[in-house]
């Protein structure tokens, strides 16, 4: 009975395998395999053979894709602005003008910058520190989120199983970098019955193009804030746990003096209580001795009293 009970305790089959999945890839990569393995009996059994078999074809994370998918599953207020943010440009990049995209590029660098320095502080807070070609994977990833919208929905699931690089055509300096070869060709000139018409729709894709640009920039600066109100808010908690480690190492030290003089003074009170006793049966012993000697005394002083009286 004990055992059928401890069986309805597990998962049903194929009803959390998702979760056990994301269990998974949430765990730091050192020791994903052992818990790979170990969920993986579990589900088999539980007689959930193909549960056992996805679990088991899990990849073990690189090291900059793991911290990809903590950054996600630990912001994921700030992640879902971030593929809104991916969402908005890959949209805007389609007909921005150069002057738009070369804003646009410098704030999507900035945030990128940001989102990545985060990731590594959490991977070092997890207990992993990233080299620094791992963070430059880290950096890859984030901007192959925004520039690619099969990246974006790879990151968003949280099982990276290695780094992501961005297309080559999102570009990240602006039409202008892109030099003579990727120049559109010349359009041939529009019959006069229909140039009007072409100007009325250039003026409109315009205008598209101006909402775009404007919902873009919107959501760039929006993450941009609220990333360095983050950023902000993280440094105070630093310091805010470095004082209280300090304050903690003078408490401990504190505590560790007092203790020692509360040894001390036990062991002070334990040998004055030794000498105590002592003391006590030494007070006995004379007493019980001056009692003797004074019964002594009383019988020398009669026996002399005895023998001075007259002979009748």
């Amino acid at each position: 009975m004990a055992r059928k009970g401890a069986r309805s305790a597990r998962p049903a089959a194929g009803q959390d395998v998702e979760r056990i999945l994301d269990e998974l890839y949430a765990a730091p990569p050192s020791g994903f395999v052992s818990r790979r393995e170990q969920l993986a009996v579990e589900a088999k059994s539980d007689g959930r053979g193909d549960d056992a078999r996805r679990i088991h074809a899990a990849r073990r994370p690189t090291l900059a894709a793991w911290a990809a998918n903590l950054l996600l599953r630990s912001q994921p207020q700030e992640s879902g602005r971030f593929l809104e943010l991916g969402r908005a440009l890959r949209e805007a990049y389609r007909s921005l003008d150069s002057d738009g995209i070369r804003e646009l590029s410098e704030q999507r660098r900035s945030i990128v910058s940001a989102l990545s320095r985060q990731a590594a502080e959490l991977a070092r807070e997890a207990g992993h520190e990233l080299s620094g070609a791992a963070r430059q994977d880290v950096e890859s990833t984030l901007r192959a989120v925004l520039a690619d919208e099969d990246a974006a929905q790879r990151w968003a699931t949280g099982r990276l199983e290695s780094a992501l690089t961005p297309p080559a055509d999102f570009p990240s300096r602006g039409p202008a970098a892109a030099g003579p070869a990727h120049r559109p060709a010349r359009p041939a000139p529009a019959a006069p019955d229909t140039r009007s018409r072409a100007k009325d729709e250039l003026a409109e894709r315009r205008r598209l193009r101006q909402g775009q640009l404007g919902q873009a920039r919107r959501s760039a600066e929006a993450a941009d804030r609220r990333l360095r109100a983050l950023s902000a808010g993280r440094a105070d908690a630093d310091a805010s746990l470095r004082q209280a480690r300090e304050r903690h190492d003078r408490a401990r030290e504190r505590e560790s003096a007092a203790q020692e003089r509360l040894r001390a003074a036990r062991q002070e009170l334990r040998q004055a209580e030794q000498e105590r006793k002592e003391a006590e049966e030494r007070l006995r012993t004379a007493a019980q001795a001056v009692d003797r000697a004074e019964r002594a005394a009383r019988d020398a002083a009669q026996e002399v009293a005895r023998l001075t009286e007259p002979i009748t």
